[in-house]
């Protein structure tokens, strides 16, 4: 199992070898015209650093810009053309894991186009070819190399949990099933492991809204994990074989579209990038990807959910734009429509949309380990201002590490905020109608 860079520096009593031939050979796969161009046409302008939220956070520090970054890691390894020691990669590798969340806000501020998120991407491929990776992350490739999902969880424990969350929301909605590998369903749900393992209810509020709004849908016993770890680890043979699951999946069960749970990276991975690593030359997924974010607007604005006005929200409500969903799959528009729904004192973060601060807990930051929360809590200052700014009481956040990183961020910086999914208060406002409603037990005879 691959262990994090601190640990087989320190645990071990020789330093590792470096293996150069292997680096070359990754830096020869991707010397492509992109990347060539790239590390050649950087002007040091200075513009990406104060796109980028670790430089912010840490007093403009110039070590900290997105240019500096990419120079000093992939760059320098193009110049040494791999002849690099252990020193080194260990710096590289407190960069790229610990210094950037891959959140590609830089690129839109780069006059060039620069793509530096690309570029510390395939660093950590290089530094994972040399077996150094964050502990977390490598526990998690582990899990998705044996289980096929990153909390290792065995299809008969995410059955029985789908089955348990279906009898338990009965008492919510009524005819409420989650159903296994049905054929020929509109949608297959898929989810992030977190919530079969950790938040169950997740899995509940889900099946309510689909039950609601007379959805044909269904989760797979199978590829239910639309994460993706093993891509911000650096294995991206993994990563592409996790994207295959899901597919694979899909086009047995003969379904229409995959629905992604409220997850930004599972979305990038899935319609994006999960293409090319699972081997479609197109660039295009054998099944149509749809985030939950369009599907529950799409929802309230087709009149399927009904919003109860006497529950919406009342206090201030700003909504959380995850990179993924946001900026990288474009439907900030859409969760801004369907938060008027749900609030009716919406007040947005500054800057927003497709430029709104990465909340600091992607790119595999959070499920690295504990040993990276200072550095998370640190450079999530700027996104705590920004909430703080808003005077907000509730934050959407519809995505799972956005979801824990503000509720980090909450506890550490004293925000007195609610941080809330798009699931939790559909089902907490819907109407749900007279069909659906339990049925009232009889009293008892006396």
């Amino acid at each position: 199992m691959a262990a994090s860079a601190e640990r087989q520096v320190h645990d071990s009593a020789d330093t590792p070898q470096v293996d150069v031939k292997k680096i070359r050979e990754l830096l020869d796969a991707n010397d492509g015209a992109r990347i060539r161009t790239w590390l050649s046409i950087c002007a040091r302008c200075g513009l990406c650093a104060e796109s980028c939220f670790f430089y912010l956070a840490h007093d403009k520090d110039p070590k900290l810009s997105p240019a500096y970054k990419f120079k000093n890691t992939l760059g320098e390894l193009y110049k040494r053309k791999g002849r690099v020691d252990w020193d080194f990669l260990k710096r590289c590798a407190d960069i790229v894991w610990g210094e950037c969340t891959t959140c590609k806000r830089c690129s839109l501020y780069c006059p060039f186009g620069i793509d530096i998120a690309t570029m510390i991407a395939v660093t950590r491929t290089i530094l994972y070819s040399q077996g150094i990776t964050p502990e977390g992350l490598a526990r998690a490739v582990v899990n998705y190399r044996e289980t096929g999902n990153q909390m290792g969880m065995s299809s008969e424990d995410f059955i029985d949990t789908c089955e348990w969350m279906a009898e338990e929301t009965q008492d919510e909605v009524k005819g409420v099933t989650i159903p296994i590998d049905k054929k020929g369903a509109k949608y297959m749900y898929t989810v992030n492991p977190r919530e079969p393992m950790f938040y169950p209810q997740d899995l509940a509020q889900a099946a309510q809204i689909f039950t609601v709004a007379g959805e044909d849908w269904t989760m797979p016993s199978t590829g239910w994990d639309c994460t993706n770890l093993p891509m911000f680890a650096g294995d991206k043979a993994l990563a592409g074989q996790v994207v295959r699951n899901m597919y694979e999946k899909a086009v047995e069960l003969g379904v229409q579209y995959i629905l992604i749970t409220e997850c930004g990276h599972a979305f990038r991975s899935a319609l994006f990038e999960g293409p090319y690593l699972a081997g479609y030359p197109d660039g295009k997924p054998p099944v149509p990807i749809v985030h939950s974010v369009q599907l529950f607007y799409e929802y309230l604005r087709d009149g399927r959910i009904q919003i109860d006005p006497a529950k919406r929200l009342k206090e201030p409500v700003t909504y959380q734009d995850p990179c993924n969903v946001s900026r990288n799959g474009g439907l900030w528009e859409e969760g801004r429509k369907l938060v008027q729904f749900l609030a009716e004192d919406f007040r947005d973060m500054s800057p927003n949309r497709e430029y709104n601060h990465c909340c600091g807990g992607g790119g595999g930051f959070i499920p690295m380990g504990p040993e990276y929360k200072p550095k998370r809590m640190a450079s999530g200052r700027v996104k705590a201002e920004q909430i703080r700014a808003t005077g907000a009481k509730v934050v959407i956040a519809p995505c799972h590490n956005c979801f824990d990183q503000l509720s980090d961020l909450n506890k550490e910086y004293e925000l007195g905020i609610r941080v809330v999914s798009l699931k939790e208060l559909i089902c907490e406002m819907m109407i749900i109608p007279d069909k659906f409603k339990p049925d009232e037990e009889e009293a008892p005879e006396e």
